[in-house]
């Protein structure tokens, strides 16, 4: 059963789904010892996983703007994290397809400038994670206020970049996961028969705030987490790099002994979301569509979740930069063989030029990504993140990564798959100096802005070391309070919730 009429029967669905904040290596398919992600797991048996993808700047905006661009930083113009930031003048996915006869819906998250522009899509629901000041309104806010909880969606208490945790607040029919998959089942219910569809699913979790729904803690209530590898090179605050001091300053109140309930309320997170997905799965199923569409999981970014004694995003370690990525073609593709792992090196521009293959429609010739059922194939994938003293950059050849730190020029070199937790920092080796050489020069041809101040003759030459200091968070950046009546709008350059 096809579920579409004439032309459109040709032409696959397709359903992207992004989650925020969630590290690959948290899946059961990875053999995380308890993690419970059942749905992912089968869609990892059915399509092809891709377990070297990377975001190319590990934050919501820039890493969101790539995925809808399928361009890197360095032409949609941010990896510093612009919230005031319109989306450039490029082709955007959902606008190609649309072109291209498909009906394009999002439901969910977005984060752009200004929060309604629909970017190319036919229509959008938002749930933007708390932000009316910077214009709206907001679909979520509205579904609660019509919920006779007007404003109440975070009188939980809980931060949104912070690590504190307790059960949902109000009845579940009104958490964002659900409110999240209720509202696109109905828009593939209300689709358009005569022409194909493209679905952009965008769950705001497992980023904080850490509100699970109890049902959700009871699961994870014996687990036992593994406990967060700290490496030797992470041991000594005062030694790190200023970008990482500036992360472990900003978390400093997070003490060990809150690390189990922190990770058993992100795993609760992530698992609602799981099983909220098996809903939409089932109604593309019911509704004889689901051996016509293309469905296609990944992130934004990863969560450190205390590894390294580190927390969120902005770096380039694995459990930051590394994101889950599985791709299922239409019923008997070869592309997307199941059970198939590729090996390689994948980015989120290239979420466009594949999606955009599927569908048969040309691709942008300003997209710079590359289409994962496709040959090419990349040897080097080079990454930024930040313009100011956290400054970070990466380049990696799927074994070895090099991430070099420009205040203070520190180089960090790892090789992945000796050492996939990135224990030991071996850019002292000799043996590795010719690979290490490789990875400079990457990150040297792969320059732009700021990044020619820190380079000299050809060289990574960074700057001096800037000394850090503390910083007081007087405001609880990241906290939202009682959103009735909604808070007045504010300067979209306003950032919060960001370690400096």
């Amino acid at each position: 059963m096809s579920g579409m009429t004439g032309d459109a029967a040709q032409r696959p669905n397709i359903l992207l789904v992004t989650v925020d904040q969630w590290p690959a290596s948290l899946t059961g398919y990875e053999n995380h010892p308890a993690i419970l992600t059942p749905t992912l797991d089968q869609l990892a048996r059915n399509g092809v996983r891709f377990p070297r993808t990377y975001s190319e700047c590990p934050i919501c905006i820039p890493a969101r703007r790539s995925l809808m661009t399928g361009t890197t930083p360095r032409k949609h113009g941010d990896r510093s994290f612009d919230p005031a930031a319109r989306m450039p003048a490029l082709p955007t996915l959902a606008g190609t397809l649309r072109g291209a006869g498909y009906r394009s819906v999002a439901v969910g998250k977005l984060h752009v400038y200004p929060p309604r522009d629909r970017i190319g899509f036919d229509e959008v629901f938002l749930a933007e994670e708390g932000r009316p000041h910077l214009g709206g309104p907001d679909d979520y806010d509205m579904f609660l206020a019509d919920q006779g909880f007007a404003g109440q969606g975070f009188l939980h208490g809980m931060n949104n970049n912070d690590y504190l945790w307790r059960p949902w607040h109000l009845p579940e029919r009104t958490h964002v996961t659900n409110w999240t998959t209720w509202q696109m089942c109905r828009e593939i219910k209300r689709r358009d028969p005569t022409r194909p569809n493209f679905w952009h699913l965008s769950y705001t979790h497992p980023h904080p705030p850490l509100a699970p729904l109890q049902a959700y803690l009871d699961i994870y209530r014996d687990a036992e987490p593994p406990v967060p590898p700290v490496a030797d090179w992470a041991r000594d605050e005062a030694a790190l790099p200023y970008a990482l001091r500036s992360i472990t300053d900003y978390w400093a109140h997070v003490k060990p002994h809150h690390l189990r309930g922190i990770q058993r309320a992100f795993y609760a997170l992530c698992t609602h979301i799981d099983h909220q997905f098996r809903v939409v799965l089932g109604t593309l199923r019911e509704e004889g569509l689901l051996d016509n569409t293309v469905v296609l999981f990944t992130a934004d970014h990863g969560d450190m979740l205390g590894t390294h004694g580190l927390w969120a995003k902005r770096v380039f370690y694995e459990d930051s930069a590394r994101v889950p990525t599985i791709l299922l073609g239409p019923q008997g593709d070869p592309r997307t063989p199941p059970g198939a792992v590729d090996n390689r090196l994948v980015q989120l521009a290239d979420v466009m030029p594949t999606l955009l293959d599927f569908a048969g429609v040309a691709v942008p010739e300003e997209v710079e990504g590359r289409s994962m059922i496709g040959d090419a194939r990349r040897e080097i994938l080079t990454a930024g993140c930040r313009d100011d003293a956290s400054a970070t950059r990466m380049a990696t050849d799927g074994r070895f990564k090099l991430i070099w730190y420009p205040n203070g020029n520190r180089i960090q070199l790892f090789d992945l798959q000796e050492d996939p937790q990135e224990m030991q920092d071996r850019a002292g080796d000799a043996s590795l100096a010719p690979r290490r050489a490789a990875l400079e020069q990457a990150l040297v041809e792969a320059a732009w802005g700021v990044d020619g101040d820190w380079i000299s003759g050809g060289r990574l030459t960074g700057a001096p070391a800037r000394a850090f200091r503390t910083q007081a968070n007087r405001g609880l950046s990241g906290q939202r309070g009682n959103h009735f009546p909604p808070p007045p709008q504010a300067g979209a350059d306003v950032v919060v919730g960001t370690p400096g």
